[in-house]
């Protein structure tokens, strides 16, 4: 099975050494993610895994250390601030034709797995007080991105995620050394199931 990840900064691929995977370093955000994804689906992988930490909102039943893999994404800053607030451009009433993108699954979830599942928000700010987080467990920067690729690519995808910190701009409750820890530690597992299954 050829497996190649995406690890979008060298601090979070630091402490991941195995030598049946490929490993590439996507950059911060949408927009760096989109190219990296698609320079990686050229490659043709069996599958390809998104690996990185990420944040918690309050209201989720997870904390920092956990590791989850991600079911749903949704790139939840892209739209337009109204009288009335902010508004997702899925939900824009505005007369004109185009892809009214929201939640994008993964379909290709291991069926036996330990990780419990989160659902996800990428944003380009990250902490972003103007979002609907209501139905998120997470925020990161680069999930909704490669979800979309990998699903206009018809490329088998897996997105890991180890929370680092809480999604609050007073608190500063970071713990990266340890996040990072955990996810090189559920990425092997994860690895390790994936190959175990061919």
């Amino acid at each position: 099975m050829r497996i190649i990840i995406l690890f979008p900064t060298e601090t979070e691929a630091s402490l991941f050494q195995r030598n049946d995977v490929t490993s590439m370093i996507s950059g911060v955000g949408l927009t760096a993610t989109a190219y990296a994804t698609m320079k990686a689906i050229q490659q043709q992988p069996d599958i390809l895994i998104l690996a990185g930490i990420a944040g918690v909102f309050p209201h989720s039943k997870f904390c920092i250390g956990d590791v989850v893999l991600v079911n749903s994404e949704v790139e939840a800053d892209l739209g337009f601030f109204t009288p009335t607030g902010f508004v997702h451009m899925a939900h824009l009433p505005i007369d004109m034709v185009f892809e009214r993108r929201h939640t994008l699954t993964c379909d290709h979830l291991p069926q036996s797995t330990v990780f419990p599942l989160a659902r996800s928000v990428s944003v380009n700010a990250a902490m972003a007080g103007f979002i609907d987080t209501s139905a998120a467990d997470i925020e990161n920067m680069e999930g909704a991105a490669f979800f979309h690729v990998c699903q206009q690519e018809r490329q088998r995808f897996i997105e890991i995620r180890a929370i680092s910190n809480y999604v609050n701009i007073d608190n500063d409750e970071w713990d990266m050394q340890g996040s990072v820890e955990a996810l090189t530690t559920g990425l092997h597992e994860l690895i390790d199931r994936l190959q175990q299954s061919i």
